[in-house]
């Protein structure tokens, strides 16, 4: 199970084993044929118009070496190669910014004042400041803690809010932590793993592929599919794959290639590779969705700065037509920032927009294997913990009623605390979390999302983004 325990103030999530739990098990040609290959001539936006098919291939290739291409050759015998996530890439043993004795987790919560996590937070930036380049003169240093000594608008709503669930995250983080050490879950001293930590996939090509479907030729509404199969023994235009939601029906795991690279598509799932400006094929998809989980990649300086990825204004975050796509009563959920901008816009128009009603704010906590916070918690500009805004669409009172019998009320505050990925933006899954709160076998849809959960519709410009095939190892080989 991902959640490793439960109690009253949340709960304590393994990451890594929900992924492995997935079902990522490829079934071989000779027994039940699971690979479907994109091949496209396609690289460039000025020849977007190359010829391409979306043809089923054999999921493995010929080799004795154990990688992720390996063939499994065993002539009228049901064979199947199963894959595991790397484990290096939640090998967090040491925080990212070891806390003071006394701001450790394990000695407890302190009380403090908002004036004394303000002095607290300016003292660590005022010290971060100094040790910021060895390159940086005396007279740099200095200007910049006098600059860091002042605290903008933001940084002071931001304390407010820290001040007031300070104590629920960390007591609440204490608890669990406990748990975790108790079980062998956690472990104080960690060892390191000796794998290969550098070795990330580079994983392009996505938004670039959604860009040039865009210059595909328009075809006509009704000739468009709703569904994509990934089936055997089928083809199809590379324009049909990116203009409708694809989907995986079967029980074992399928491998798509696409511009070159492979990428895992667990079982019962389906998805969208697209942009925000080409949603209309989930909508013709025809689902009403039970749960939306939304990460939006909020705007902000580094953002812009890193051109990590590409972000959306308040405005296009508000065109979502999650009206549209939600079931009576749906459960909505939507990732924040550590921006109080971002918190309130949540709160005070966005779910209004929606008619969505807010009714909770949890708390995702990311601590090192050891059940240390990976970040001090008083840190000014970086914490250790992300919010989440849970509401649900408001619409007719019977219907609410009839949807929520026989599920939980959802609590006005949890915690989620996790081991995170190293890999930017690969939050952790809440399936398992939401389970009490939500009937069994509702229908769920990620927005934004970068990786594929069995059961769920995922959608995004980067929806395939953390199920390729490098960020896996090819744990065993089955007869």
């Amino acid at each position: 199970m991902s959640v490793v325990h439960h109690l009253t103030v949340g709960w304590l999530v393994d990451h890594l084993s929900f992924i492995n739990q997935c079902g990522y098990e490829i079934c071989d040609s000779f027994a039940c044929p699971g690979g479907v290959t994109l091949n496209t001539s396609v690289t460039s936006t000025e020849d977007c118009h190359g010829s391409s098919t979306f043809v089923t291939t054999s999921s493995s290739s010929s080799g004795p070496t154990h990688s992720p291409e390996d063939a499994i050759e065993t002539e009228g015998k049901t064979a199947k190669t199963r894959y595991v996530f790397r484990e290096e890439f939640f090998d967090i043993s040491k925080p990212h910014i070891v806390a003071p004795p006394e701001q450790q987790l394990c000695q407890g919560c302190p009380e403090m004042s908002l004036t004394e996590i303000k002095v607290n937070s300016n003292r660590e930036e005022c010290q971060e400041g100094t040790k910021s380049g060895v390159e940086d003169s005396v007279a740099s240093a200095m200007k910049k803690r006098k600059r860091k000594c002042l605290f903008n608008h933001g940084e002071l709503d931001a304390l407010e809010y820290h001040s007031k669930v300070r104590k629920l995250i960390w007591e609440g983080t204490l608890h669990l932590v406990q748990e975790g050490l108790k079980s062998g879950f956690l472990h104080q001293r960690t060892a390191e793993l000796s794998c290969r930590k550098n070795n990330v996939p580079v994983v392009c090509g996505l938004a670039e592929l959604c860009e040039m479907a865009k210059q595909f030729p328009a075809v006509n509404e009704g000739d468009h599919r709703a569904v994509y199969v990934l089936e055997d023994e089928t083809s199809s235009p590379e324009q049909d794959l990116l203009s409708c939601v694809a989907e995986n029906t079967s029980n074992h795991a399928k491998i798509i290639v696409l511009m070159g690279q492979k990428y895992l598509v667990p079982p019962k799932s389906s998805f969208l590779l697209s942009d925000i400006s080409c949603l209309q094929p989930l909508l013709n998809y025809k689902k009403k969705y039970d749960v939306i989980v939304i990460d939006p990649p909020w705007e902000n300086k580094s953002v812009k700065r890193s051109n990590r990825y590409s972000h959306l204004s308040s405005w296009q975050i508000k065109q979502i037509p999650v009206p549209t796509l939600a079931a009576p009563n749906c459960l909505v959920v939507t990732w924040v920032t550590n921006r109080q901008k971002h918190l309130h816009f949540v709160k005070d128009e966005l779910y209004p927009h929606w008619s969505v009603k807010t009714l909770a704010e949890w708390h995702w906590v990311k601590i090192t294997r050891a059940g240390e916070f990976v970040l001090p918690l008083d840190s000014l500009h970086k914490k250790p913990y992300e919010v989440l805004v849970l509401g649900r669409v408001q619409g007719d009172v019977k219907e609410a009623l009839r949807t929520s019998e026989g599920v939980l009320p959802i609590p006005e505050h949890k915690l989620i605390v996790s081991t995170p990925c190293t890999l930017h933006s690969h939050k952790p899954p809440l399936a398992a979390v939401l389970a009490e709160f939500i009937k069994p076998d509702v229908e769920c849809l990620e927005l934004f999302a970068r990786n594929l959960q069995p059961g769920w519709t995922s959608w995004g410009n980067e929806v395939l983004k953390f199920q390729h095939i490098d960020y896996f190892t090819l744990l065993q080989k089955e007869n």
